[in-house]
C-alpha cells in the first residue's frame, strides 16, 4: 500500500510505501519504504504519516535521523499493488486508542515464558561494561509494559492484560547474571536495572520508570494478586530514597553510577535527562509522602536556573 502526500516542501509529492517484507526503512528520491512484514491473516495496521514522512526524509547513514521540518499537507491518493485484501481504510487526525490497543495486544502476544520482552540487539553502555548480548531484559521496558497492560485491563476488564502484567514482574526478582534485571548496591539496596550490565550501572531514570510500573500493578491487582508487585515496589522505593543523594552533583544530576562502579569520571545527565529526573520525582511525590522527593525536586529545579550548592 502506498500513500502519496502533498508536502510543505515546495508542494512536492512524497510517497510512503508500506511493503510486505522485513526491511525496516529505506529512502530513495521522494519514495520512502517501510517493511511491515508478510500478512497471512486479517490484521490492523495503524501508521503515523507525519512520523513516517519525516523519519524517511531525515534518514541518513549516521546514527541519528537528521531533523527536518517537512510536513504532509494532504493525502493525494492511495495506491494498492499486489495480491491481497484491504478493508476499512481510514484517515484520521489521531489514532491514539488504536495505537494503544495495538501495543497492548503486541505485548501480550510477544511476552516470553519468563515474563519478559527480550531486547534482540547488542547494547554496549560504555567502556568498562561488558556488552549486553541479544535477549537481555530491561527493567525500564518491563515497567513501561506493565503500565500499558494495566491501563488496557482497566479499560477492557479483560484479564489477559492483567495476567500478562503480573507475569512481567518475574525478571525483577532475578539478578542480572541470572538473566534478570536486579542489582544490589553495597550489598543492601535492591535496584532494577534499565541496562543489566556487568558491573551494574544503576541508571536513575530507568529505575524510576520500573517503579512506576510496579506501582500501577500493585494498585490495580489488589491485596492478593498484587502482593509480589507491592513487595518489589516497596524495596525499590527504599533504595531510591537512600540513594538519591548519590545522583546530585550540586549543579545538576548524574545519569548512572559508573563513576562509582568503574572508578571513572561521572556520567553527567544532559538537561533533558535532568528534567526527566525532576518529572519522575514529582510524580512519585504524589504517591509517596516522604519529604525527600519534594526536597530534591525543589533543589534540582533550582539548578535549571543556575543555582549551585554551597561551597566551603
Amino acid at each position: 500500500v502506498s500513500v502519496v502526500l502533498e508536502t510543505t516542501e515546495k508542494n512536492q509529492l512524497f510517497t510512503v510505501h508500506y511493503v510486505s517484507n522485513t526491511q525496516l526503512i529505506a529512502f530513495r528520491d521522494r519514495d520512502i519504504y517501510y517493511g511491515i512484514g508478510p500478512r497471512t491473516s486479517w490484521s490492523t495496521v495503524t501508521r503515523d504519516l507525519v512520523t513516517d514522512l519525516r523519519k524517511g526524509v531525515g534518514l541518513s547513514n549516521t546514527k541519528a535521523v537528521k531533523p527536518t521540518k517537512i510536513m504532509p499537507k494532504k493525502v493525494v491518493r492511495l495506491i494498492a499493488k499486489g495480491k491481497g485484501f484491504l478493508d476499512n481504510i481510514t484517515i484520521s487526525t489521531t489514532a491514539h486508542m488504536a495505537a494503544f490497543f495495538a501495543a497492548s495486544d503486541w505485548l501480550v502476544r510477544n511476552q516470553d515464558e519468563k515474563g519478559g520482552w527480550p531486547i534482540m540487539v547488542t547494547r554496549k553502555l560504555g567502556e568498562g561494561f561488558k556488552s549486553l548480548e541479544p535477549g537481555w531484559y530491561s527493567a525500564m521496558a518491563q515497567g513501561q509494559a506493565i503500565s500499558t497492560l494495566v491501563r488496557a485491563y482497566l479499560l477492557t476488564k479483560d484479564y489477559v492484560f492483567l495476567s500478562s502484567a503480573l507475569r512481567a514482574t518475574a525478571p525483577y526478582k532475578f539478578p542480572s547474571e541470572q538473566h534478570g534485571v536486579k542489582a544490589v548496591f553495597m550489598n543492601k539496596h535492591d535496584w532494577y536495572e534499565e541496562y543489566p550490565t556487568t558491573p551494574s550501572s544503576f541508571v536513575l531514570n530507568g529505575f524510576m520508570y520500573s517503579l512506576i510500573g510496579l506501582y500501577d500493578l500493585k494498585e490495580t491487582a489488589g491485596e492478593t494478586l498484587g502482593k509480589e508487585a507491592r513487595s518489589l515496589y516497596e524495596r525499590g522505593m527504599e533504595s531510591l530514597k537512600a540513594m538519591l543523594p548519590l545522583y546530585d552533583t550540586g549543579s545538576g544530576t548524574i545519569y548512572d553510577l559508573r563513576h562509582f562502579m568503574l572508578g571513572i569520571a561521572p556520567n553527567l545527565a544532559r538537561w533533558d535527562y535532568h528534567t526527566t529526573h525532576i518529572n519522575q520525582l514529582q510524580l512519585l511525590s504524589t504517591i509517596d509522602e516522604s519529604p525527600i522527593f519534594k526536597e530534591f525536586v525543589k533543589r534540582w529545579k533550582s539548578y535549571l536556573k543556575g543555582s549551585r550548592a554551597k561551597h566551603n
